[in-house]
């Protein structure tokens, strides 16, 4: 049996939620994580528990080839990028590479079809201390633009 990509399983797991009917969130909220990671998880860029993967298999009805799928060790970011070589902006392309989707399925399921714009746009650094070492905060503010069709 040849093992399902976790990109081709994506694509069924988006499919699948489509036509369930189930939001994002709803499925976050079952297996008790964050929506951004669940969707991340779910689109291929982080590894679920068995537990959790089959409590996504039952809600959505997908094959056991899908709930093996999300259990499996992800390749993360996209295939082919070309890759910055400061640190800072390589470690930003990483962070978009693996949750861009997640973020993107996000606003969808928000706002509709459309983009959060990148001109109408504020953005906020900040540092906040944390006990295992200080954090970056990045704060991207942008306005939802529709499409219209």
């Amino acid at each position: 049996m040849t093992p399902l990509s976790k990109k081709d399983a994506g694509e069924i797991i988006r499919l699948a939620r489509f036509r369930a009917g189930v939001t994002w969130t709803a499925i976050a909220e079952r297996i008790g994580k964050a929506p951004t990671w669940t969707v991340a998880a779910l689109l291929g860029q982080h590894p679920m528990t068995a537990e959790e993967a089959n409590a996504v298999g039952e809600l959505l009805s997908l094959d056991p080839e899908v709930v093996e799928s999300l259990q499996m060790q992800p390749y993360r970011g996209p295939a082919e990028q070309a890759t910055p070589t400061d640190p800072t902006i390589y470690r930003l392309y990483e962070a978009l590479g693996v949750y861009g989707p997640a973020i993107k399925e996000l606003i969808h399921e928000e706002f509709g079809d459309g983009i959060m714009s990148a001109i109408n746009f504020k953005m906020d650094v900040q540092r906040r201390q944390d006990p295992t070492g200080d954090r970056v905060v990045i704060t991207l503010d942008g306005k939802f633009l529709d499409y219209n069709w």
